[in-house]
Formats: structure tokens, sequence, C-alpha cells
């Protein structure tokens, strides 16, 4: 029998919302699942269902210059039409163990 060496192990419940939309210019289909949880601060867990690629984002990840193009691999005309969205769906983050 395998022994893990646990470093976090916990349970909570989310919220998932499915988002599907073509953008405007570069007709690219996004297919997204945007969750929220109490953890990483209030940033929302964003996926590309098509790709499965995932990333953590709050406002302060949207800013960085060309981070969603790499993440989710688009291209630039793309990226700019999944930070407009994204920037209606991203809140603040809270720190809330402080």
């Amino acid at each position: 029998m395998s022994q893990f060496d646990f470093l976090s192990d916990s349970t909570e419940q989310t919220s998932t919302r499915f988002v599907c939309f073509i953008g405007e210019e570069s007709l690219h289909r996004f297919d997204l699942a945007i969750t929220t949880t109490d953890r990483f601060y209030g940033k929302k867990l964003v996926t590309d269902l098509q790709s499965g690629r995932t990333a953590i984002l709050g406002p302060d990840d949207l800013e960085e210059e060309g981070y969603l193009q790499h993440v989710y691999q688009l291209k630039e005309d793309e990226a700019n039409e999944l930070y407009q969205f994204l920037l209606l769906v991203v809140g603040p983050v809270h720190f809330s163990d402080l």
C-alpha cells in the first residue's frame, strides 16, 4: 500500500460558470469553465475546455502583458477578446488570512 506525504487535503463547495462565446473579430470560439472558490485569495480558476489549459486569474494577472496569450496559447487578437470578457468576470482579490 502506498504512503502519501500530504501537504494539504481539503474539500469545499465551489461554484462553476460554463460560458461559450465567439470572439467578434477573430471568430475564435471560447469554451470556458470559471470556478469560484475560497482558495487563491478570490482569484478565479479559468479553464479553457477545448485545450484543457487552466490558470488562476485575478485583475493583476489580466493586466500582465501577453499573459493570457501565453497561458492559453492564443493569437494576440484572440487573447484581447478573452481579456475583454474576463474583465467582466474577474473580481477583486480578497486577502482573508490577514
